[in-house]
């Protein structure tokens, strides 16, 4: 039986770079957020007429947030009956349901390893500055607002394995 890791955790915590090292141990399809969905959501919010490079505005989280994870939820079943699968995301909202790694189970048939991804803000902070991403702008420009909203440092309502990449 294949298993399906989630890899979560805030922006520039090092869940990309975490992912990369699990898939290669685990045999596994790797399947990032941004490289399955990113040039789809930033045609939608370009024709949408907003910043597309937003993704933390209402328009954003009530157009795009359910079908990106749906996205990916229907990759990684194409590729579970091949393969291990890893998720990559920040499953923000669902880490906050105890229940959410069970529901996943069920979903897919088969078991669910999550892997939450942290690190210190400072270190966020300089991850972000260094990686250059146009999305990381607004989050820079208001860091202490955006820390207060995403602290990045909650950890799921559920067993998880808990990986600080901190330094």
């Amino acid at each position: 039986m294949n298993t399906l890791h989630i890899v979560m955790g805030a922006p520039a915590a090092g869940k990309t770079t975490y992912a990369k090292r699990l898939a290669k141990e685990k045999k596994a399809s790797l399947i990032d957020i941004d490289s399955a969905t990113e040039r789809v959501v930033r045609a939608g919010l370009d024709l949408a007429t907003k910043n597309p490079d937003d993704r933390d505005s209402p328009v954003f989280k009530d157009s795009f947030r359910e079908p990106i994870y749906e996205t990916l939820f229907a990759i990684a079943k194409d590729n579970l009956y091949h393969n291990n699968v890893i998720l990559v995301g920040p499953f923000t909202l669902e880490a906050r349901d105890a229940n959410w790694l069970e529901k996943l189970k069920l979903r897919f048939g088969t078991s669910v390893c999550a892997h939450f991804i942290t690190c210190d803000p400072e270190t966020r902070h300089q991850r972000m500055a260094k990686r250059g991403n146009p999305r990381d702008l607004i989050k820079l420009e208001d860091w202490k607002n955006y820390t207060q909203y995403y602290r990045g440092d909650n950890p799921p309502a559920f067993l998880h394995k808990y990986v600080d990449t901190s330094s």
